[in-house]
């Protein structure tokens, strides 16, 4: 099944297997360097301020349990 994009003319020759292997990758390593910045400022502001910012390991837990809740998932599913 071809990409939608791939129906554009002038995007057609651009999205290809290659650009969605390129898209996902790349997502994939925006969201660890997303999860490892939300935990190195929480451990900023822990021992440097000396306070706990609920938001920033609310924020670091979701997306560790996303992470396992999926591949848990496409390991049963897949």
């Amino acid at each position: 099944m071809s990409h939608p994009l791939s129906r554009v003319p002038v995007l057609g020759k651009f999205v290809d297997e290659r650009f969605l292997e390129h898209r996902r990758r790349s997502t994939g390593a925006a969201g660890i360097v997303g999860a490892l910045l939300a935990v190195v400022l929480f451990e900023y502001r822990l021992f440097h301020d000396h306070r706990v910012s609920w938001d920033l390991l609310s924020v670091a837990l979701l997306m560790v349990l996303v992470k396992m809740g999926m591949m848990v998932w496409y390991r049963f599913n897949d």
